[in-house]
């Protein structure tokens, strides 16, 4: 009798043929020099992992436990069948080749074969000891449509015939799941630095210094049946604070305590609605201080009475670096709590000051960190954190050069902000905060329960940057994360052109139906303040940019507050059953072929359809009309039968808009 063991579980050995060994609740297969186990992983999924050490890990990374189910197995001279509900596995004796099948015996995803090239679908380059280089690739289909993935700036809704970096970046987020339009959804288990290559001839994941491949796989009927198993394998945002969906006043940056104060109160004055006002970087004395600076925030406890009394929120800028000139520099050094240079000195950051980075994959640099956080912000009445440099941004980036309490920046680097995430909702939750809201500018698998709001980081304030962000947008939605964001107007911008107005207002329009309606940017030119690191960029208000400007930003304020309602219904669904908010059209259409096709439309909630205007100067745009409904235009009334493409009257004050399921909303 063999066993095996794995923490908290004993499988008992109970039948040998081949090169396959059937245990109670897994089948193993081993050639010379590679071993490979398949496990169901919760209902209707399978869940792969081989490697060459011989020596598989039980490490689930930011997956969560699913209950026991047990597979049927069987096993003959050729092959083995593993199968756990909706979905089976068929796996060669002789090349241990795996084919994934549904529950109508169609065909999901094959591994790839090559005659001369018997290892073709697993590869494993040794990196030393049990880490390796490694690939799976998969035979691939031309007529496949491939989302998700998390965000990419590639300007593509289909990724099909791309190839991603497996990497956090500005403008970047690597959150692996691949959702494919043949009804399966396939999770990439591994924070490694790597690369999926979505070719026309093949599908391949690749890590660059890893102990196993590791994936899951499961099907489903539709899109929303293939994102709701992934958040019920992955977790669900927690319910949205009900003023998070109001509008968020921002930019780089509100230099003072009465600097903001004005603002908020302009606001009021002018009687615009606002939910959400930010204090940006540099508040602090020094880097990595984690405090205002007294000089300019001379009372944050009063500052946040006083909001508080007009029904506005302050969200507070923490990056996770420390100057060397910072009062808690020596204590987290010391402690280990930064992160490291395999070789090197200890700075990874050049901003206004060389900065290195809190090592928050380390427990007791966490837990460090929020003991500062809530002394100088939480206890003065913050409720909110935006997690900026979550990525982190480190300048070299050199991933093998990166030492993490956990492991090499190779190994692990996508985790990072992650756990920057947890580091502050945890602390947040311990010390009785019930609502969890954060906005930062990466994530990864399974950062959406813990509060987060995902934004698309440092963009510029330009159509072509616009067009791009609706498709990230949309891919990113299906990823689990409802709670998602731009910059309006682009973070690099210049208010002094004619030509960036237009951007703007179409970009506001945009932002009015995102999950998030949130403006920021550093608007040129930059002022000096005294006494500081850096300036303050020019106003950002919605008054700021003309009368004719104004006006329709006024108007789509009001659009927005009357659409909360909404919006907070369909949050709350997707907290219980993690649907987005925001979605591409085939989420709602799967039967309609031009659903697949169309990228520069989408669907706010069900009974939504939003058709931004993402080019300058155009007077009329094509939208198509999903079949199977009937569409209302929002700001005519006139009906239109779905199942076919109008030419559409554009105008500057609107965004097309169209309604169904007898919605009554007017813009």
């Amino acid at each position: 009798m063999v066993f095996i063991f794995t923490p908290g579980k004993i499988y008992s050995q109970v039948k040998k043929e081949g090169l396959f060994t059937q245990f109670e609740n897994r089948l193993q297969w081993e050639d010379e020099g590679e071993l490979f186990w398949i496990d169901a992983f919760g209902t209707d999924a399978l869940r792969f992992r081989s490697t060459k050490s011989l020596r598989i890990s039980d490490q689930n990374w930011n997956l969560l436990s699913q209950p026991d189910v047990q597979l049927e197995i069987s096993i003959t001279e050729d092959k083995a069948v593993v199968r756990n509900g909706k979905i089976k596995a068929e796996i060669e004796s002789r090349r241990g080749r795996i084919t994934y099948l549904n529950g109508k015996d169609e065909v999901l995803l094959r591994e790839a074969y090559h005659h001369h090239h018997p290892q073709f679908a697993r590869q494993y380059k040794s990196k030393g000891s049990d880490r390796f280089e490694m690939k799976v690739t998969f035979d691939a289909e031309k007529d496949e449509h491939l989302y998700g993935m998390g965000q990419y700036p590639n300007d593509c809704l289909d990724l099909k015939g791309t190839v991603l970096e497996l990497a956090q970046k500005n403008t970047q987020i690597s959150i692996p799941f691949l959702l494919s339009s043949k009804g399966y959804g396939f999770i990439w288990n591994n924070p490694a630095i790597g690369r999926a290559e979505l070719s026309l001839t093949h599908t391949s994941f690749y890590a660059e210094y890893a102990k196993q491949i590791d994936y899951v796989i499961f099907p489903g009927e539709t899109p929303a049946d293939l994102v709701t198993h992934y958040s019920n394998l992955t977790g669900k945002s927690p319910k949205m604070p009900e003023y998070a969906t109001g509008f968020w006043q921002s930019k780089l940056r509100y230099y003072s305590q009465n600097d903001l104060l004005s603002v908020a109160r302009e606001y009021k004055k002018r009687n615009l609605p606002i939910s959400v006002i930010v204090a940006d970087f540099y508040h602090w004395p020094v880097t990595g201080d984690w405090k205002f600076n007294n000089d300019f925030w001379p009372d944050p406890a009063a500052m946040i009475k006083e909001l508080d009394s007009m029904g506005i929120k302050l969200l507070v800028s923490v990056w996770p670096t420390l100057a060397a000139k910072s009062e808690n520099y020596e204590e987290f050094r010391r402690s280990n709590f930064t992160i490291r240079p395999e070789s090197g000195n200890n700075l990874f950051l050049k901003v206004n000051d060389d900065l290195t980075f809190v090592d928050v994959t380390h427990p007791g640099a966490r837990k460090a960190f929020w003991s500062k956080l809530k002394e100088n912000y939480w206890d003065l009445g913050v409720r909110m954190f935006w997690m900026d440099e979550a990525e982190p941004e480190m300048e070299p980036l050199e991933y093998y050069n990166v030492r993490y309490y956990e492991g090499n920046g190779l190994e692990l680097s996508c985790l990072y902000p992650y756990y920057f995430a947890k580091t502050i909702y945890d602390g947040q939750i311990a010390s009785g905060q019930t609502e969890v809201i954060n906005l930062t500018r990466s994530g990864w698998i399974g950062s959406q329960r813990l509060g987060t709001i995902l934004w698309s980081g440092d963009i510029k304030g330009d159509f072509p940057t616009l067009r791009r962000q609706v498709k990230a947008g949309l891919n990113i939605s299906l990823c689990g994360i409802p709670w998602w964001t731009t910059d309006i107007g682009g973070f690099w911008a210049n208010p002094q052109s004619e030509d960036y107005k237009e951007v703007l207002i179409r970009w506001f329009q945009y932002g009015t139906f995102c999950p998030v309606m949130r403006i920021h940017g550093v608007n040129s030119p930059m002022k000096k303040i005294e006494g500081q690191l850096t300036g303050t960029g020019g106003p950002n208000e919605v008054w700021s940019f003309g009368n004719d400007a104004f006006k329709i930003m006024s108007h789509y304020l009001d659009v927005r507050e009357r659409l909360r309602p909404y919006v907070q219904k369909h949050m709350d669904i997707a907290s219980e059953k993690g649907i987005p908010v925001m979605r591409p059209l085939f989420f709602d259409f799967p039967e309609d072929e031009m659903c697949y096709i169309v990228e520069d439309q989408y669907m706010f909630g069900p009974d939504i359809l939003v058709a931004p205007v993402l080019e300058e100067k155009i007077t009329s745009r094509q939208i198509y009309l999903p079949s199977g409904s009937q569409w209302v235009d929002a700001r005519t009334g006139k009906k239109y039968k779905g199942g076919q493409t109008i030419d559409y009257k554009v105008e500057i004050e609107n965004i097309p808009l169209f309604t169904r399921n007898n919605f009554d909303f007017k813009l």
